[in-house]
C-alpha cells in the first residue's frame, strides 16, 4: 500500500530555504523523501547546515538572489543540473522593509515588491516550462495573513503578499490542464528571524487575535507544503492554506 505523502523521486526547490519556514519545509519535503534543492541569497552558512542535517546525497544548496531575474532563472538551472528535473517548487524567499506609509522610502517599498512578489513571478516562470513539458508539477507559494487582512506599517509586505495570492490563482488556470497544480500558504504569526524584532506590546496586540492562545512555529507550517506537493493535493489547486491558529477568523 502506498503511503500517504510519499514524495520519492520527487525533486523540490525551496527559496529561501535555508532558515525559518523555509528550512522547515525543505526538511519536512526530504523527510517524505523528496530531493531538495535549498535556496539561499546570503547565508552559506545556514545553508549548508540545512544540506547536512537533510544529507548530501539528498539535497544541495543553490545560491541566488530571487530578486533579480537572471539569477532567478540561474537557481532553477541549478536545481535541474542537479536533479534532472524539478517537480516541487516552493516560493518562500521573503524581506521585509517597515514603516509607516508616510515614511516608507521608495527604496523600501521596492525591496520587498522585488523580493516578495517579483521573486515569486521570476522562479515560478523559469520552472513552469519544464513543469508542462513533464505535465507535472506542484507550485508552493509562501503568503502571509498579512497579505488578506493587511497589517499597519506593512503597506509594501501585505500588498506583495496579496499579489501573491493573485498572482497564484491566476497562474492555477493558466497550468491546470498540464498537471500542474499551484496554491498558496498563508502562515500567521510564527516566531522566526523575521519576527524576532517585534515589540512585547506588538506581540501582545497580535496574540489578542490568535484562537490558539499561542504563536506558531516553522514546524507548524512545513506540514502543510508537505500535503500540497503530494498526489493526494492533485485536486486542489488556487486554494490559500492558512496556518495562523485562528487569526483570520476575526
Amino acid at each position: 500500500m502506498k503511503t500517504l505523502f510519499d514524495l520519492s523521486g520527487k525533486v523540490a526547490l525551496v527559496t529561501g530555504g535555508s532558515r525559518g519556514i523555509g528550512r522547515a519545509i525543505s526538511l519536512a519535503l526530504a523527510a517524505h523523501g523528496a530531493r531538495v534543492a535549498v535556496n539561499y541569497a546570503s547565508n552559506a552558512a545556514a545553508a549548508e547546515e540545512t544540506v547536512r542535517e537533510i544529507g548530501a546525497e539528498q539535497a544541495t544548496a543553490i545560491a541566488g538572489d530571487v530578486s533579480d531575474p537572471a539569477a532567478a532563472a540561474k537557481i532553477v538551472e541549478g536545481t535541474i543540473v542537479a536533479y534532472g528535473r524539478i517537480d516541487i517548487l516552493v516560493n518562500n524567499a521573503g524581506v521585509t522593509a517597515d514603516g509607516l506609509i508616510l515614511r516608507m522610502s521608495e527604496a523600501d517599498w521596492d525591496k520587498v515588491i522585488d523580493t516578495n512578489l517579483k521573486g515569486t513571478f521570476s522562479v515560478t516562470k523559469a520552472a513552469i516550462r519544464p513543469m508542462v513539458r513533464q505535465r507535472f508539477g506542484r507550485i508552493i507559494n509562501v503568503s502571509s495573513v498579512a497579505g488578506i487582512v493587511g497589517n499597519a506599517g506593512q503597506a509594501n509586505y501585505s500588498a506583495a503578499k496579496a499579489g501573491i495570492i493573485g498572482f497564484t490563482k491566476a497562474i492555477a488556470k493558466e497550468v491546470a490542464s498540464r498537471g500542474i497544480t499551484a496554491n498558496v500558504i498563508a502562515p500567521g504569526f510564527v516566531d522566526t528571524e523575521m519576527t524576532a524584532s517585534l515589540t512585547d506590546a506588538q506581540r501582545e496586540e497580535i496574540m489578542r487575535l490568535v484562537a490558539a492562545g499561542r504563536t506558531g512555529t516553522p514546524q507548524d507550517v512545513a506540514p502543510a507544503a508537505v500535503f500540497l506537493a503530494s498526489d493526494e493535493a492533485a485536486y486542489i489547486t488556487g486554494h490559500v492554506l492558512t496556518v495562523d491558529g485562528g487569526l483570520v477568523m476575526y
